[in-house]
């Protein structure tokens, strides 16, 4: 059981470095919402959304049933949506670098913050990075956390799994190739 418990929480700790990061020419494109019902205040920068809900700013696309976005003084913004009994919500970003690199990832709840580009999917969580539409890395647990600055995957077990549970965390990672030089 012991050594069923340490293997998880090795396994939760994973960190795999990307040569990549996320398209940095998000952060200067607009925000266009769509949803059956959107309630906004301008004086907050706080923005309600309800019922079939589609975010996309720039390459980045979340998809949801219901959730909100907070705009901070310096622009940031700071995504929390949620699926339901019918759907899971959903994020998808396009990559800087390799040209059709995507970060892919749904779960009952997204949250994104974008000023430390850190992205949590709970709830039956999973999370891939794709290349052309083939899938490079696959994560499926309870809880991801991807952190682009730091370019690691975390993935975690719920607060109250019992040792019997376990693992409840699953990863394939492709190997990473080193540049080779050419003189």
């Amino acid at each position: 059981m012991k050594l069923l418990r340490k293997s998880l929480i090795a396994f939760a700790l994973l960190g795999t470095c990307l040569s990549t990061h996320a398209e940095k020419t998000d952060q200067d494109k607009p925000i266009i919402l769509e949803a059956e019902k959107v309630s906004v205040n301008d004086v907050q920068q706080v923005y309600e959304l309800d019922g079939e809900v589609l975010l996309i700013k720039g390459s980045i696309l979340i998809t949801s049933a219901k959730g909100n976005i907070k705009v901070d003084p310096e622009g940031y913004e700071y995504v929390d949506v949620q699926g339901n009994s019918e759907s899971t919500a959903s994020f998808r970003q396009r990559r800087e670098g390799p040209a059709n690199e995507f970060m892919q990832g749904r779960g009952k709840t997204v949250t994104y913050n974008a000023k430390t580009e850190l992205l949590t999917l709970t709830g039956d969580a999973s999370l891939k990075r794709l290349q052309n539409m083939q899938m490079l890395d696959q994560l499926h647990g309870w809880k991801i956390d991807y952190d682009d600055v730091q370019q690691r995957y975390q993935v975690l077990p719920p607060t109250d799994a019992k040792a019997e549970d376990l693992p409840l965390a699953r990863a394939i990672l492709s190997p990473r190739r080193k540049a080779t030089l050419e003189k």
